[in-house]
């Protein structure tokens, strides 16, 4: 991740970027927390990306585990 210039070679790695535009944040745990909300729209921030979708493949319906991230929408 580059940020002002500056590579930064730490632990934060998208999951999926789709087309340049959408970040996809992948989860399997019992319930996505307002954590996993920041840590997607900390993704979009750095990346200039306007639009995330958070996904928990941990619940019963799959609809029931999509949460849409945006930035400055």
């Amino acid at each position: 991740m580059i940020f002002e210039e500056v590579k930064l070679d730490c632990g934060y790695r998208i999951d999926l970027l789709v087309e340049d535009k959408l970040v996809l944040e992948l989860k399997s745990v019992e319930e996505l927390s307002d954590l996993h909300y920041v840590q997607t729209l900390t993704y979009l921030r750095h990346s200039n990306l306007k639009l995330g979708l958070l996904l928990n493949f941990n619940s019963v319906l799959l609809k029931e585990g999509i949460r849409r991230v945006m930035n400055k929408l």
